[in-house]
């Protein structure tokens, strides 16, 4: 009987002893949600800077090399590059755009959009 109770201490004190270093936590912004509907790349493509201005504020980058210009929008949930560039005389629009979660991690372009779209709404 001895032997068992020595045992059970044994195993309890086994059992509160740590092992490795603590697993670091990662703090991500909260998401915004992702209104079904009318949000797409159909929206963005083809739009001006004026345009896109209205779709998602002022942005937060505006980088111009000789007549191409990027637009790079952002928020909590993901970070947009808008790539406009003219056709002949006209406005430069948007012909190619990128996405990114903040971390850098992929996300889909219309997700993106419908993100940032949401968080304008607010």
């Amino acid at each position: 009987m001895k032997v068992l109770g020595a045992l059970t201490a044994g195993l309890l004190v086994t059992g509160c002893a740590t092992t490795g270093a603590p697993v670091p936590s990662t703090v991500r912004p909260p998401l915004i949600p992702i209104p079904t509907g009318t949000t797409g790349l159909d929206h963005v493509l083809g739009a001006n800077a004026a345009n896109l201005t209205r779709m998602f504020g002022p942005p937060v980058a505006d980088i111009r090399e000789g007549t191409a210009r990027k637009l790079q929008f952002g928020n909590a949930t993901c970070v947009l590059d808008t790539y406009l560039y003219p056709k002949g005389s006209a406005e430069p629009v948007v012909t190619y755009l990128d996405a990114r979660q903040t971390d850098g991690s992929p996300i889909d372009r219309a997700s993106c959009v419908g993100a940032l779209q949401a968080g304008r709404r607010k």
